[in-house]
């Protein structure tokens, strides 16, 4: 626990420390309010991230901890916002940073967190598509467990229709740019790219761990019985980066909501990359990490089950979020519930079966 969690605690008290001396209390506690916010809106974020890292070598894991925290800190709760603020108000990244600590209220137009805020349609098509994509082609792949096999395996039946979560993804953007958007054609752009980056990267993580799984299976005879992959079928080379790629998207895709909803809270980027990025992005990975090293996943088979739905409803919450505004507790709530529900639904599998091997042995 404390080689996992060790790094999220002690970058967590220098992080109120930091935010104590720039802003004295009220900073603290609003850092500490949206790192709190950031990882119970991200457990979902976790788990599936952690069926994907269960799937890399020892090393690679380790990349994700350290190279993977640095991006999303610096890269998607730091730089990002100034990149999307610059892009649209056609500042250069200086001006964008002295706009932002400016700190001016969000509802003045003008403002740093304004110019987010008129951004979050094309932020939430793109992050609402490729979550989209990622929930559909989970739950339209046949799967040996399921969680609401009343309705898991008909969506899985229709799902060999070749091609069919593009299809329904593409129909999804198009409503929602003709419904809700203000400019239909920003929108369907941003949702285009992000259909294309799920792709892209997917594809190619795929492609290459198909090729070194090949190489493995030809040099080495892999399959011993164990309770996971062992570590010479992980992913490693190519396969493992291009893993680490998707890792990274999927991180920035469930963080584009907490990012821009951050700014109801505060409008200072300062407090926002130290509670979004160090402490929440920090400890959503050490849970990610400690969901692989302790077997979670295999002991509650249903959680990979929950955080899928749980990335469906979020993918329609950010394409509804286009034209309405959707609470982020309301987020958070659905997120959790799906979360809780699939873990109440495996510890009920997992005492049905240990009754069932007592009778037999009893038997």
């Amino acid at each position: 626990m404390l080689r996992i969690f060790g790094w999220s605690i002690v970058v967590t008290i220098a992080s109120l420390i930091v935010a104590f001396v720039y802003g004295g209390w009220e900073a603290f506690a609003l850092c500490l309010i949206l790192g709190v916010l950031e990882v119970s809106l991200s457990f979902d974020n976790a788990v599936v991230n952690a069926t994907v890292l269960q799937r890399m070598s020892n090393f690679w894991q380790q990349i994700f901890l350290t190279i993977g925290v640095i991006i999303a800190v610096f890269g998607m709760r730091l730089v990002f916002p100034l990149l999307i603020v610059g892009i649209t108000a056609d500042l250069g990244p200086v001006e964008a940073l002295n706009l932002a600590m400016e700190k001016g209220d969000p509802e003045t137009p003008g403002t740093y967190g304004y110019l987010l805020n008129q951004a979050h349609p094309q932020i939430a098509a793109f992050g609402g598509m490729f979550l989209l994509m990622l929930f559909l082609n989970y739950i339209f792949e046949e799967r040996e467990i399921t969680w609401l096999t009343w309705l898991e395996r008909p969506l899985a039946k229709i799902g060999k229709l070749d091609q069919l979560s593009v299809v329904i993804s593409g129909v999804a953007l198009v409503l929602a740019a003709e419904l809700l958007a203000d400019d239909p054609a920003v929108v369907m752009v941003a949702g285009v790219l992000g259909m294309i980056t799920y792709i892209a990267v997917n594809g190619l993580g795929t492609l290459f761990e198909g090729a070194g799984a090949d190489e493995q299976d030809a040099s080495t005879e892999v399959g011993t019985a164990t309770s996971g992959p062992s570590e010479a079928a992980k992913a490693t080379g190519k396969a493992a980066f291009f893993l680490f790629l998707y890792l990274e998207v999927l991180d920035a895709s469930f963080s584009f909501d907490g990012v821009v909803g951050a700014f109801a809270i505060t409008a200072d980027p300062i407090i926002i990359a130290l509670g979004l990025g160090f402490i929440g992005a920090m400890f959503v990975r050490s849970i990610t990490v400690f969901l692989v090293r302790k077997g979670t996943l295999q002991e509650y088979v249903y959680l990979e089950h929950g955080a899928h739905w749980a990335i469906g409803a979020l993918a329609v919450i950010l394409l509804v979020s286009i034209g309405v505004h959707v609470d982020e507790v309301i987020t958070g709530l659905v997120g959790v519930a799906f979360i809780g529900a699939a873990f109440l639904s495996s510890l009920a599998r997992n005492r049905r079966h240990a009754d069932e091997d007592h009778l037999i042995h009893v038997g």
